[in-house]
This record gives C-alpha cells, sequence and structure tokens, in this order.
C-alpha cells in the first residue's frame, strides 16, 4: 500500500514499492507526493517525521502558496516551481483550489461547468502541463532535484495532490520503466482520499441541487485527463523519453542517476 496515514498531511503517498520491468521496483522512502503542506508537523505526526525529508518541491500558484504557504521544518529545503504561471495569472487559483467558491452556487456551476465544460477545462490544463514553458520549467526542476549528487528522501506537492502531482508521477514512473497499468493505476489511486477531503463540499452542493457530475469531475481524477497528457507527449514529442530530454531538457547522464537512484531489484 503506498498511501501513508499521515495526520497533518492529506493525500501523502510513497512511490516506493511500485513494480517496474525486469523486476524491478521504485525505491521505497525517496520520492513521495501529497497535497499541500499549510498543516505539516513532524513533531505531532511520527508518519512524517520517519520520512526524513529533505527536499519539498510546490507546483502551486503564487495565489495558492500564499493562502495556504507551507509548514516546512528549517532543515528541509523548499523548491517553489509554479507549473501554471503561463497558464493562470498570479491572482488567480486553478479550479481545485476554488472548490469552495465553485461549489457554492449549483446554478452557476452548471452554467460555467455543466455539460462536460469541467472535464474540458482539466483536459486542456493537463495538456499545458506539457506544453507551457513555466510546466516544462517546473518539471525540470523536480527531475533535476531528483538527479542531484546530494539528494535525500523528495516530496512534491500541489493543492490535493491529484493533476500536477499527478503527472509528476507519470512523468517519474514513465522514465523508471513502469507500465502504462501501474501508471494508470497510481494516478487514479488518489481519488478516494481527495473525495473523503472533499465530501461536506460535494454533499452541500448536492443537496442544494447541484450536479455531481460537476464536483466530482473538480474533485477527482479520471483517465481521459491522463490521456490528454499523454496525448500532448506523443503530439510533440514522440515519446515519454523525448519529452523529458528534449521539452525539459533533462539530460542522459541525469536521468540515469535518476534511475539508479530511485529503482530497487533486478
Amino acid at each position: 500500500m503506498n498511501a501513508i496515514a499521515a495526520t497533518t498531511v492529506a493525500n501523502l503517498r510513497d512511490l516506493g514499492g511500485l513494480p517496474l520491468s525486469g523486476g524491478r521496483t521504485v525505491r521505497a522512502g525517496l520520492v513521495l507526493r501529497s497535497g499541500q503542506l499549510d498543516r505539516l508537523d513532524p513533531a505531532a505526526d511520527p508518519a512524517v517525521a520517519a520520512l526524513g525529508l529533505r527536499t519539498v518541491v510546490d507546483f502551486r500558484t503564487e495565489a495558492e502558496r500564499a493562502d495556504h504557504p507551507d509548514l516546512v521544518p528549517s532543515d528541509v529545503r523548499l523548491v517553489v516551481a509554479d507549473a501554471l504561471a503561463d497558464t493562470i495569472s498570479a491572482r488567480d487559483k486553478p479550479a481545485a483550489a476554488q472548490l469552495k467558491h465553485i461549489l457554492s452556487d449549483p446554478a452557476v456551476a452548471e452554467r460555467e461547468l455543466g455539460g462536460g465544460k469541467a472535464q474540458a477545462v482539466f483536459a486542456d490544463t493537463y495538456r499545458a502541463l506539457v506544453s507551457s514553458e513555466s510546466a516544462k520549467a517546473a518539471y525540470r526542476t523536480l527531475l533535476t532535484e531528483l538527479a542531484a549528487d546530494d539528494a535525500g528522501p523528495l516530496l512534491f506537492h500541489c493543492t490535493a495532490g491529484k493533476d500536477r502531482t499527478g503527472w509528476a508521477a507519470t512523468v517519474i514512473l514513465g522514465l523508471l520503466g513502469a507500465d502504462e497499468q501501474t501508471i494508470l493505476t497510481e494516478y487514479l489511486a488518489v481519488n478516494p482520499a481527495v473525495r473523503q477531503a472533499f465530501a461536506p463540499f460535494i454533499d452541500g452542493f448536492v443537496a442544494r441541487g447541484g450536479d455531481p457530475e460537476i464536483a466530482l469531475a473538480i474533485i477527482g481524477v479520471v483517465p481521459e485527463y491522463l490521456a490528454a497528457a499523454l496525448e500532448e507527449v506523443d503530439v510533440r514529442y514522440g515519446s515519454l523519453e523525448k519529452y523529458v530530454r528534449e521539452g525539459l531538457g533533462v539530460d542522459d547522464e541525469s536521468v540515469e542517476r535518476i534511475r539508479i537512484r530511485l529503482t530497487a531489484g533486478a
């Protein structure tokens, strides 16, 4: 089970243990993912303290960081890598971070996001996670940190830990040699945690006559979102390998260091 039962960090997961080609697995305890860290408290959370984090990579926008600053211990290095800087203005936040506002009025939600509009918005966002310069810089930063000679346990996150974070996990797992089913399973595995966290908003929205499909399109992840990003990779680069090397500008030596460091087994 990749989920970590932390009390002060939402949606915390270790990529360690996931299967890779050739009988290998992702090495445990070195690369982790989560939602925002505005409540992080290792002193009160043994599960977090045991991770021994060295680096945190924050994919959130300026507005998200201002609303909910990460609480990172002094011995943990915080790296800001705003993946949506080119697609969302500094004053705005992505849909998942505006949940309370969006779901406050079912009529407005239906007008703005009904009839498949929510799904289309997220598909476009995922394409931008591949193609925009800010996203490429953010994911290049992540891989550079993972390849560093002094790299220790690293955690990357956004707000809910599902979209920007989900694409980051996909890139890492694909680079390490995970198959399509493993990647998709890990991508979808966050749904129970994020839906539980946002259940009061969903219940209130539906009770006021809101379409639950709109809420779930914002809160959860579906295969079609990930497929949009993977299609963008295929169209622009032809393969994930070329996306990493040509799109993100990560050199072969760094890729090899990541693979050696993050894999265990045969």
